[in-house]
């Protein structure tokens, strides 16, 4: 049985990557796009002639298709996943952004709808095991910084991958706080803070997608790196995703749990 799949945002990047991808699957065929800027012209976006190009959530008709995928922006993707959820559609969410307590929200409505989903900050292997890597190591060092280096079009700030690193070491970490009698000269110099854990977010033309893990201890530091060179490397964890969605029965929160 053939599964249908609209892409919300498939004009962007991601979108495209994902165009890609879902048109080179078998079993999987590319039903509908939604992008507020596209024009009713789906073969200029690499779709067949016969997929239904919208602009609104509101233009969206039920049973248009079974899979959402979302790379969209972060003022949007709440609404998206809601939408999904309520019009029978599985989402499969690249876009970061989603607060802890809309990640909250949409998981009971996924409930409620007995639909399964997931969200993934990242969808690249190198980034997830880095994350589990960098969880494992905060139980022998709890002084720990973030660096997080995306490119100069990323709309949120941190990345939602650098925040899910922090979340997943503050279950491992001890409570604690490096350098709490510090002086800031220039206000925010330090970065965020995230129970103590500093996040540092660069934005810069020429890069992709890259993050390190900073560990410090008397006379020797860790560090774990992970770095993404080309968009391409995220469409095998979209590709895992796609073929697992629809036999979740809960909206999960980060690809390494359907690994």
């Amino acid at each position: 049985m053939t599964k249908k799949v609209l892409i919300a945002g498939f004009t962007g990047a991601m979108g495209q990557k994902a165009v890609s991808l879902v048109n080179g699957l078998d079993n999987f065929e590319i039903a509908a796009g939604l992008s507020p800027v596209a024009e009713n012209n789906p073969q200029k976006y690499g779709l067949n002639s016969n997929v239904k190009v919208f602009n609104q959530l509101d233009e969206i008709p039920v049973g248009v298709a079974d899979i959402w995928i979302d790379f969209t922006t972060p003022s949007a993707v709440y609404e998206n996943v809601k939408f999904a959820l309520t019009h029978g559609m599985h989402p499969v969410v690249g876009t970061t952004g989603l607060t802890d307590e809309q990640e909250v929200e949409l998981q009971k409505l996924a409930k409620d709808n007995h639909l399964g989903g997931l969200i993934a900050p990242n969808f690249g292997v190198s980034a997830v095991l880095l994350m589990k890597f960098a969880q494992e190591a905060a139980k022998y060092f709890p002084d720990v910084e973030i660096i997080e280096m995306h490119h100069a079009d990323k709309k949120d700030a941190p990345s939602g991958t650098a925040l899910s690193t922090a979340k997943l070491i503050s279950q491992n970490r001890p409570e604690h706080q490096t350098a709490p009698d510090e002086v800031e000269s220039l206000k925010g110099v330090r970065g965020g803070d995230y129970q103590g854990i500093k996040i540092h977010s660069v934005r810069l033309p020429g890069y992709i997608a890259h993050e390190q893990v900073l560990f410090g201890a008397e006379g020797e530091a860790l560090t774990i790196r992970q770095d993404s060179f080309d968009r391409q490397s995220f469409m095998s964890g979209v590709k895992v995703a796609l073929e697992k969605v629809d036999s979740l029965n809960e909206l999960v929160v980060g690809l390494e749990n359907i690994l």
